[in-house]
């Protein structure tokens, strides 16, 4: 298992970020927000200027975290029904470009994961819409066969899709191996699973990349905490992980905050993860 962070948890300046990433040894930058820009709306010049700097300091990219699919499944939407992480709102018949986007911009930092979504949740999960977020996916996996990438769907709990049983499902449907899962632990909880064992069992076959926070219920919701300090078995899920042979990102996602200081929060995770890695 390699080590990454998402690094618009610690700051939208990369250049910053870096510096926090070397102090633990953190090898992969996860791409969402760079200088107050999403990933899928930056320019070529801010590219270039990323892929320079994170080149210097011998950090990859693991993952271009996308926003593609964060849109209404059934209208011609652009209202957020969640985070956008700076990312320009773009309704069902944008998401193609997004992608292709997303694609190129995967090819020029050199990763072949794309962390992908399944739409703004309104209502529950019905089987009539678990098959139409099926059917949407045959485009775009069509287009990751043809572009050699994966596009990793993360359980996330503002969409339909927010337990591992359920991008489990999903994925098994479309079955290709061009479309993954980026399991999300903390995103199980707030969906109201239990992420280790529960979840995990239903992903395990089909990780290919993996968040990392933590949280605590309170009064039917979670509230963001420091890795190791939550509801979460993560000592259990690391193991499990190192059983099935997992080799890929461990990315944090921080989300916690100390006093509203969300670089202080990512440190005393990233200290907790190396521990937890190195055991």
């Amino acid at each position: 298992m390699k080590l990454s962070v998402i690094t618009d948890e610690i700051s939208q300046d990369l250049e910053h970020a870096v510096r926090v990433m070397q102090e633990y040894g953190v090898t992969g930058a996860e791409l969402r927000g760079l200088w107050n820009v999403n990933i899928a709306d930056i320019d070529d010049a801010t590219a270039r200027r990323a892929k320079k700097l994170l080149d210097a300091n011998g950090i990859k990219v693991s993952s271009i975290a996308s926003p593609f699919y964060k849109c209404d499944l059934f209208e011609e939407s652009t209202e957020a029904k969640g985070p956008m992480h700076l990312a320009t709102p773009r309704d069902l018949s944008e998401q193609i470009d997004v992608l292709h986007r997303c694609i190129d911009l995967a090819h020029f930092f050199e990763t072949p994961i794309i962390r992908v979504f399944s739409f703004w949740k309104r209502g529950e999960l019905t089987p009539e819409i678990e098959k139409r977020i099926i059917d949407s996916y045959a485009e775009p996996v069509k287009i990751a066969e043809q572009e050699g990438i994966i596009l990793a769907l993360e359980n996330e709990h503002s969409c339909y899709l927010g337990t591992g049983a359920e991008v489990a499902r999903v994925a098994q449907a479309v079955d290709s191996p061009h479309l993954r899962i980026c399991w999300d632990p903390g995103n199980a909880l707030c969906a109201g699973e239990t992420p280790y064992p529960d979840g995990y069992e239903a992903v395990r076959d089909l990780v290919a990349h993996v968040h990392v926070k933590d949280g605590v219920l309170e009064d039917g919701k979670v509230r963001f905490v420091v890795v190791g300090e939550g509801a979460i078995d993560y000592a259990g899920q690391f193991d499990a992980l190192r059983r099935d042979g997992y080799t890929g990102w461990i990315s944090l996602e921080t989300h916690a905050r100390i006093d509203g200081d969300a670089e202080r929060a990512s440190r005393l995770c990233l200290q907790a993860l190396r521990q937890w890695m190195e055991e």
